[in-house]
């Protein structure tokens, strides 16, 4: 059989409405005015011709087409591929079949490579944190227990030492990965841990942790912190991770207690001074604060709840600055009390509330908000108590609108946060190679303050403005030294505080009933004021996130193994 013959038969196997064999090495000549758009053809006789099998007696037919030819298509040109007909003036006459082009790029619009429903790897949930891109292992069912033992006690450190919900989330699940267990379900909850791993097969396991103390620690919580990314680069097995977490809980604080209860006092000396009191209400001050860290001390060692250890400890500097002015010293105590109170407002747990309601930690964030609520009726009680008692005992009313302000030059001003931001991170048992960053990040965000306030922003702008400075410079400095980002940014933060503004509040609703709507407005501006620094604190950073190249490194580095 010749190549005509084979191309012929070819042809008359093809049913009407179909395309030819596009293997073929030529297509048939077609006479131009056999061809009827829109209507099927069939074969005549072996001449190759395709006449209309109905063909339309109205149908007309354009004259460049009726005066030209079908030329045989070569199988190496694209339209014989996709099954096109072209005349020899270029017309498609059978655009049969679709571009292939076109298909796969309609393809790519319509159809997603990852279905909206497709559940994400839970190491997922490490983007964006210091623990993206972790060494995961294979897994190791039968060290699953210890490994998740593990993990339980490394989240109850996280949160006793202050941590938020994300942290001790994110920790958890970048270490389970590294020691070998990828997909462990991690769920916080307030004050509850619980994790669940089923392995491929196997039994699988479910283990539950309570936290039901903590302490201030952030030195512990730096040192967890580089723990985790020691694991997760690799080189440690569980049982040295193990020994090292023990070894971080036994070790004794930075600072003893005689300490902390001098920095206390320094830092409310040096706040009183930055607020504008006098020389002689900063040593007062400084005198009340060492009584509350007696009061706290002998409230944790008798367990005393915290609510009335709070309280206790602000009726205590209320009660001296009142006693103070009824001897008639030249005080001013109002200042003197803002500067007591300072260190008891929950500026740490507001932080890490609003810092887990953001990243998707609603019921955590509510019991911290809470928490935080109650240290705060915490210290108004003591602080009307304090003033019912020095009305029933006769002493001269004070005067809390009219306050009279000292003021110094700015350079003083600049030593005084300094000193105060320095005395505060100490008081939080903060690591001591932290303390001069901390100092530094305050530093700056007292001059941003300084340039808002020029600027006019206001009361609550303000803070929210110089928080955000602080928390992406503490995210910053942080991811260089190998520790979380709320051990610098919180304590950067105290010379913001409303100390002076809760007071003169709680004064009004107490004693001047006929001034208490304002007294109400002015502690809604407290609270807004606080709730505006956390707000900037987490704002700034999220803002820094993308920035870090920290994380990058490490991939790199994992990368390179």
């Amino acid at each position: 059989m010749t190549s005509s013959d084979q191309e012929a038969q070819s042809l008359q196997d093809v049913s009407p409405g179909q395309d030819p064999d596009p293997k073929v090495s030529s297509l048939p000549r077609i006479a131009t005015n056999e061809i009827r758009l829109g209507t099927p053809m069939e074969f005549n006789e072996p001449s190759q011709t395709l006449t209309s099998a109905w063909p339309l007696a109205d149908a007309s037919v354009p004259e460049e087409i009726e005066n030209s030819t079908v030329t045989s298509a070569d199988a190496a040109d694209p339209n014989a591929r996709t099954g096109q007909v072209v005349t020899e003036h270029g017309l498609t006459v059978v655009p049969t079949r679709a571009n292939p082009v076109a298909r796969r790029l309609l393809a790519k619009m319509w159809v997603s490579d990852a279905p909206p429903t497709q559940a994400l790897p839970v190491v997922e949930r490490l983007r964006g944190t210091p623990y993206a891109n972790p060494r995961v292992t294979s897994d190791t069912d039968q060290l699953a227990r210890p490994v998740l033992e593990f993990a339980l006690d490394l989240a109850e450190t996280l949160f006793r030492y202050g941590a938020g919900a994300l942290e001790a989330e994110t920790s958890v699940i970048a270490v389970t990965a590294a020691l070998g267990l990828k997909n462990v379900d991690v769920d916080v909850t307030n004050q509850s841990i619980h994790l669940n791993y089923i392995p491929r097969e196997g039994e699988g396991h479910s283990v539950l942790r309570v936290v039901r103390s903590s302490t201030a620690n952030f030195a512990g919580l730096a040192l967890v912190h580089q723990l985790v990314s020691d694991i997760i680069s690799g080189g440690v097995s569980a049982t040295q991770a193990s020994a090292r977490l023990q070894a971080i809980m036994r070790k004794p604080r930075p600072f003893p207690r005689w300490f902390v209860a001098t920095a206390r006092g320094i830092f409310a000396a040096a706040f009183v001074l930055f607020i504008g009191g006098s020389a002689l209400g900063a040593l007062i001050a400084f005198g009340s604060s060492w009584l509350v860290s007696q009061v706290m001390k002998f409230g944790g060692r008798w367990s005393v709840p915290e609510f009335f250890t709070v309280a206790a400890s602000t009726c205590v500097v209320t009660a001296v600055a009142l006693i103070g002015f009824a001897a008639q010293v030249p005080i001013d105590p109002a200042l003197v009390v803002a500067g007591g109170i300072l260190l008891l407002l929950p500026s740490v747990r507001f932080v890490s509330a609003l810092q887990d309601a953001i990243n998707g930690f609603p019921v955590t964030a509510v019991g911290r908000i809470f928490s935080a609520g109650l240290v705060y009726v915490a210290i108004l009680s003591g602080i009307s108590v304090a003033l019912v008692a020095s009305v029933l005992l006769g002493s001269a009313q004070v005067t809390v609108q009219e306050i009279q302000q000292v003021s110094y030059p700015q350079w003083f001003m600049l030593i005084l946060v300094a000193v105060a931001i320095a005395a505060g991170a100490v008081s939080e048992q903060t690591a001591k190679r932290l303390v001069l960053p901390t100092v530094g990040i305050a530093v700056i965000g007292y001059l941003v303050m300084l340039g808002c306030q020029m600027l006019g922003l206001g009361e609550r702008a303000t803070p929210a403005v110089v928080a955000t400075v602080i928390g992406f410079a503490a995210r910053f400095t942080a991811e260089k030294f190998r520790a979380p980002q709320l051990v610098i940014a919180s304590p950067a933060v105290y010379f913001m505080l409303p100390g002076l503004m809760v007071f003169r509040s709680m004064y009004g609703i107490v004693l001047e009933t006929e001034t208490m709507a304002m007294a109400l407005v002015e502690m809604f501006n407290a609270f807004a004021i606080m709730f505006s620094i956390a707000g900037g604190v987490v704002f700034g950073d999220t803002l820094c996130r993308p920035l870090i190249a920290g994380a990058r490194r490490e991939r790199k580095r994992i990368r390179r193994r």
